[in-house]
């Protein structure tokens, strides 16, 4: 499964920089064939600490993690849903994702020109917005002209899509996103046909700069007006020093943490956000462990066993007879997978039973 999630903001917020620290974790190209070899797409490694312990646990030759895309999309500039700047080369390139990465510059520093002339962190996320509302209500306007007549004949899919947009269209001139209008599953099926931008899953991206001067740890107006909004708006967010992690990316994984104290860098940036990326997508991983390897499956929440089997092949779905399944830490707590089955840990599951985030399984198909 490959989903991707795309990296949009200002120019001169650090994208690129982030983009760059990210592709050091990309992962082995012969464990992922479907990699494109696109220069602005980087298939990254989503950190695990559970594959890691299994793999120790079964001694296993090769450990495979799960994986997400990461899509370095050209710098928007006010005006883009009106074709400014890259304009609709960017936003076919954003719709093509399946979240967005909002990047927003955290830091004062004069040799780093900010397009607005200062920093200013909720100004830049509204001018990022308003242009992916802007372009969604062009697109939802005009299918909605067409809907209205075609919907006449009495087709369920185009009454059924007539409706959403009548939901949608209003929020977005209202200068809201997609996302934010209620809707039930039936209905969002049909929004998701339609591809609008601000349907998808976001997560804010704040980047600082060690050695500047940080919007938050300034803890003035701009901080507490940016705070107010991810609260009233329930966004997701995640800080990243995008300079300390590119640098951070050529030193050994040992030395990691003494650099990050002596950068004044508490945290991994980069791993938080691989981590809410993989969440905002609503991605769950279960794992496969063995001697010759050791293996973290994506799916989606929710996803059912014989669903989850056909991760790893098709006769896994189509011929599926039943699944053994364990929570992975009570495995580890067995040492083994024959121990757990002696203990009686082991459960056989059927075809209607929902995998959990972090079961190990074995798949049995006739």
């Amino acid at each position: 499964m490959s989903l991707s999630i795309g990296i949009v903001g200002l120019p001169n917020v650090g994208k690129s920089t982030l983009f760059n620290a990210l592709t050091k974790k990309g992962v082995p190209a012969e464990n992922y064939p479907f990699c494109t070899i696109d220069p602005s797409v980087g298939v990254v490694a989503v950190p695990d600490f559970r594959l890691d312990k299994l793999s120790e646990m079964s001694g296993s030759e090769k450990k495979v993690p799960a994986a997400v895309e990461f899509v370095d999309i050209a710098g928007l500039v006010k005006g883009a849903s009106e074709g400014e700047g890259l304009g609709n080369q960017f936003l076919t390139h954003i719709r093509e994702t399946d979240a967005i990465a909002e990047m927003v510059r955290m830091f004062d520093d004069e040799d780093v020109h900010h397009v607005a002339g200062q920093v200013d962190p909720l100004h830049d996320i509204e001018v990022i917005d308003l242009e992916l509302i802007l372009a969604d209500l062009q697109t939802a306007e005009k299918r909605l002209d067409r809907v209205e007549r075609d919907a006449k004949g009495g087709d369920k899919e185009l009454v059924a899509e007539r409706d959403v947009l009548r939901k949608i269209t209003p929020a977005l001139k209202d200068g809201k996103p997609a996302r934010s209008v209620q809707l039930d599953e039936k209905e969002r099926l049909a929004a998701k046909a339609l591809h609008l931008i601000t349907m998808k899953p976001l997560l804010y991206v704040l980047n600082r700069k060690s050695g500047a001067v940080n919007v938050d740890a300034e803890n003035g107006e701009r901080w507490r007006e940016l705070k107010g909004f991810l609260e009233r708006s329930l966004a997701g967010y995640v800080f990243v020093d995008a300079g300390v992690e590119q640098e951070l990316s050529d030193v050994h994984e040992d030395e990691r943490a003494d650099f990050r104290r002596e950068l004044g860098v508490a945290d991994d940036g980069i791993d938080s956000l691989i981590k809410s990326g993989y969440e905002i997508l609503d991605l769950i991983s279960f794992f496969t462990t063995g001697e010759k390897e050791a293996r973290a499956w994506t799916i989606v929440r929710g996803s059912t066993a014989p669903q989850a089997g056909a991760a790893i092949h098709s006769d896994f779905r189509d011929k599926f007879i039943r699944a053994e399944v364990i929570h992975w830490d009570k495995l580890l707590e067995a040492g083994s997978w024959a121990k757990a089955k002696e203990k009686g840990w082991v459960r056989s599951e059927g075809k209607d039973y929902v995998v959990q985030d972090g079961d190990v399984m074995e798949f049995r198909h006739s």
